[in-house]
């Protein structure tokens, strides 16, 4: 089997919009109520798609699931008397953020040599906690094949799983077995820590991980005050290579010794305070920039626009390049997503299998690019204003909308 690292970025849903319903992920809250772009949206994730698969990566996509979310309507009995929230919250195209879709633990990591994918739960926030029994509908499409792959619901709500975000994984190389890493946070601070460490335990479990393969480290609560919502707003890993900020991790150099004892090959990328602060981290999200391993070798940096500020400019000019484990650096735009809050680390799940075991529907190539920006362009609404959200005209325009993709791509049985 040719196991390669799949990104699987989530197209940005025709009803995207600022709706600032996440408490603890500052660039929503800050933009709540501003007027969203949702075609702009999606054609800047297919740009960095298509890009990334111009140079050789394997690249995939999901869906936007159903919205507005009648059943949640219906389940918290949303009438004009209802916190307008709410509302919102069955409008949220929020699932454009795959890395919390699920967390991915390879065949070359499991105890019975399939790759399982276990959907997060999401349960701290209503936006997102409606979307994992969708996400599941959809992951056992792309992943149908029961020799290679296990599809798991989610863990009971009364832990909070956040998914890849909150995960990494290290390894020689993407198809050589790898240890893997769960970030959790503890309650307390300001902002909810979403990720629990029962639920990051469950998932380990549900996954198949061997013990000796598994290491738990909890976010520095200082990082989730700032504004660190998830780990990978802080730190991401790829191969031996973990990036990170010298304040990420509640021990800084007990993680790094933790996750030594069990790979020892680890090559730590520490961007210091003093470089860059925490703030600057938060606001730029550095770290949520995909770390990839390019076709021809060496690891590239795929940041968002944001990041290309001198100090940052001025600590890569010495941090990356030549036999440094990190290459290069691209910035790409994904500028309205990153104004909700999610950057190009947001936008895609890493699954490692082989291509041609994926639901090929669901696999980028160019014939596909150009029928996903035809489908956007033609029916994707321009904008979205914050006193849209319930009209009935854009409810029909926004159903429609979805229905046109699932049409164009063969893929009815998720209307």
């Amino acid at each position: 089997m040719n196991a390669v690292e799949i990104n699987f970025d989530g197209i940005v849903g025709p009803s995207h919009n600022y709706a600032g319903l996440s408490l603890g992920n500052l660039a929503a809250t800050n933009n709540a109520g501003e007027t969203s772009y949702p075609r702009a949206a999606a054609l800047q994730g297919l740009a960095k798609m298509q890009a990334n698969h111009a140079v050789g990566l394997a690249q995939g996509y999901l869906l936007p699931l159903p919205r507005p979310n009648d059943g949640l309507i219906r389940a918290l009995g949303v009438d004009n008397t209802a916190d307008p929230a709410l509302l919102r919250a069955a409008w949220s195209a929020s699932a454009m953020w795959t890395a919390n879709a699920a967390t991915v633990s390879p065949a070359a990591d499991t105890l019975d040599g399939k790759c399982h994918l276990t959907a997060a739960n999401l349960a701290t926030m209503v936006h997102r906690g409606q979307e994992w029994p969708d996400t599941v509908k959809q992951l056992r499409v792309a992943f149908s094949n029961a020799e290679y792959f296990a599809v798991h619901d989610a863990v009971p709500a009364s832990f909070g799983d956040e998914g890849a975000a909150n995960h990494m994984r290290l390894c020689r190389e993407h198809g050589a077995a790898g240890v893997e890493i769960f970030v959790y946070g503890r309650t307390g601070g300001a902002f909810p820590a979403r990720q629990h460490e029962q639920a990051s335990r469950a998932v380990a479990r549900l996954n198949r991980l061997p013990p000796d393969k598994t290491v738990f480290i909890e976010q520095n609560p200082e990082a989730i005050a700032a504004g660190a919502f998830h780990n990978d707003v802080v730190a991401v890993a790829n191969e031996q290579v973990l990036f990170t900020h010298a304040l990420a991790f509640a021990d800084q150099h007990g993680a790094y010794a933790a996750i030594r004892a069990k790979f020892p090959e680890l090559e730590v990328v520490e961007v210091p305070a003093r470089a860059v602060s925490l703030s600057q981290a938060i606001t730029t999200y550095l770290f949520n920039s995909q770390l990839v391993t390019m076709p021809g070798g060496g690891a590239e940096l795929i940041a968002p626009e944001e990041a290309r500020t001198e100090p940052i400019l001025r600590w890569a000019e010495e941090a990356i390049g030549g036999n440094q484990p990190i290459r290069t650096i691209r910035f790409v735009d994904v500028r309205q997503s990153m104004a909700n809050g999610g950057g190009p680390a947001c936008l895609r799940l890493r699954v490692v299998a082989d291509p041609a075991t994926v639901d090929p529907r669901f696999m980028l190539d160019e014939a596909k690019a150009e029928l996903l920006g035809n489908v956007i362009s033609d029916h994707w609404p321009q904008e979205i204003a914050p006193g849209q959200i319930g009209d009935a005209e854009l409810r029909k325009r926004v159903i429609a909308a979805r229905h046109a993709m699932l049409t164009a791509l063969d893929l009815d049985e998720l209307s």
